[in-house]
């Protein structure tokens, strides 16, 4: 495992440990982009537990398209490739429906508890006198269907065919045989969950077993925030590196939401102030385009920077004046502002970091050079954390390590990702027994952000010959 060591600290269990200081005053382990973890609620799909989707699954064909799973979807909206999706809440029910057969009755019963409205259909297939086929509606739209072989021993069939299903399965018991056709009849019984601040402490649990490059979750609650913040600064100590995306709703005060932004003071918590916009015919606010910008944020590549990325948003509710943003981002907020041409995009991409501690320069204040520092941060622990245990602490071992090191800064270099990469055996841990450490000098690149331009104006319209 890589984790965090402080300067003369011994760690007990062995691996690869990392430190950050900060190097003067002024201002083939891969990256791994796209992924967005997303605390959420609905009214089915797995409690408790992550799911890994990509982007083409589909979330609502585990989760619905109930409770807050708009959350998923504005992340997956901002650029998410993969979410690391963990539904919280606890208790409830599973809907069931019982079907007759020939002898007996067999059970369909969802794997999952929740409220969701479904509704079933079996019949003979039109097309394969053959096959049967049962049809799963949810809020009146299909949602699941399987075939099943037509005959003698239906209940058999569709138990084997549902046995694939990720939803649904077939409780037998004594039944056999033939099964009666239904034409949408109610799945009962399924009752929601329920949510409570310990849901998202438990499902935070489950998300650290995960990589992921931003967090969101759904809701604006302070509480779940700070639960949120305290899980991230817990695992960088554990070599897992993730920012939260955080809002409030538009109607909290502006200043009041200046001064939860600041409060954050945190390189791994971005702070979206102007949270309230339009796309399409839909009004998004709060937690939902923290979710968005979460996708943007996990998307962007490491040599790119998000400022005056232009959003899907068509219209922003909350403008602010040019006085207003420059008091925002003082206080750590990434703001929503109008381009020239009228789209809606990230007036400067920066975290709630204000005042950096003694380690860090003010390079963590910027969302472009924290990612750029935490993929180094991953590479580079993952390439040495592989190394442990596989060579000697001697004077090759050690070249061995520098070197594996080094060719992730000097790929990052090609990358665009950094100026300069330097590895050097640490001058401050002697290397003795099974101890060794390395000193890495590392120069970011960072965007240009800030361009100046000086025109010179003359009254006279006679042009000055050129000198030679």
């Amino acid at each position: 495992m890589a984790g965090y060591f402080s300067i003369g600290e011994t760690k007990v269990r062995p691996g690869a440990y990392f430190n950050v200081q900060k190097n003067g005053d002024t201002v083939e382990s891969g990256a791994i982009n796209g992924v967005v973890a997303v605390l959420f609620q609905a009214d089915m799909g797995p409690l408790g537990e992550v799911v890994e989707l990509s982007r083409t699954e589909g979330y609502e064909k585990r989760y619905g398209t109930g409770g807050t799973t708009d959350t998923i979807r504005e992340a997956i909206y901002g650029g998410a490739s993969t979410i690391v999706a963990c539904r919280v809440g606890s208790g409830g029910a599973a809907a069931s429906l019982e079907l007759t057969a020939v002898t007996g009755k067999a059970t369909l019963k969802a794997k999952t508890p929740g409220a969701a409205n479904f509704t079933v259909t079996i019949r003979n297939k039109l097309a394969d006198s053959m096959k049967k086929e049962c049809i799963i509606y949810l809020d009146e739209s299909e949602f699941e269907k399987v075939s099943f072989a037509a005959g003698d021993d239906e209940v058999a069939a569709l138990a084997a065919a549902l046995k694939s299903s990720k939803n649904f399965t077939l409780e037998v018991g004594t039944s056999s045989g033939v099964l009666t056709n239904i034409t949408q009849s109610a799945m009962t019984g399924g009752t929601a969950v329920t949510v409570a601040n310990g849901d998202y402490s438990n499902a935070l649990a489950e998300i650290e077993k995960y990589y992921f490059n931003s967090i969101c979750i759904d809701t604006e609650d302070s509480d779940v925030a700070a639960l949120v913040v305290g899980f991230l600064n817990r695992i960088y100590d554990a070599g897992q590196f993730g920012v939260a995306f955080l809002a409030d709703k538009p109607s909290v005060e502006l200043e009041t939401r200046e001064a939860t932004a600041a409060a954050y003071n945190a390189e791994n918590v971005g702070y979206i102030l102007n949270a309230d916009a339009v796309a399409g015919d839909d009004e998004l606010t709060g937690h939902l385009v923290a979710a968005y910008t979460a996708g943007v944020y996990a998307a962007a590549e490491a040599n790119t920077s998000i400022t005056h990325t232009v959003t899907r948003y068509t219209e922003l509710k909350e403008r602010l004046t040019n006085s207003e943003m420059e008091a925002a981002e003082q206080s750590g907020c990434l703001v929503l502002s109008v381009s020239p041409d009228g789209g809606v995009w990230y007036d400067n991409a920066i975290n709630t970091l204000i005042t950096p501690d003694g380690n860090h320069d003010t390079g963590w204040k910027k969302l472009r050079r924290v990612k750029t520092r935490y993929e180094l941060l991953y590479r580079a622990n993952s390439v040495a954390d592989q190394l442990v245990g596989k060579v000697d602490n001697d004077t090759n071992g050690r070249a061995t390590i520098l070197s594996a090191i080094q060719n992730v800064g000097n790929a990052m270099i090609t990358e665009g990702k950094l100026q300069s990469c330097d590895v050097e055996q640490s001058a401050s841990i002697t290397a003795d027994g099974d101890t060794c450490g390395f000193d890495i000098d590392v120069v970011d690149l960072d965007s240009a952000e800030h361009i100046y331009l000086t025109y010179y104006f003359q009254f006279s319209t006679v042009v000055a010959a050129a000198t030679e």
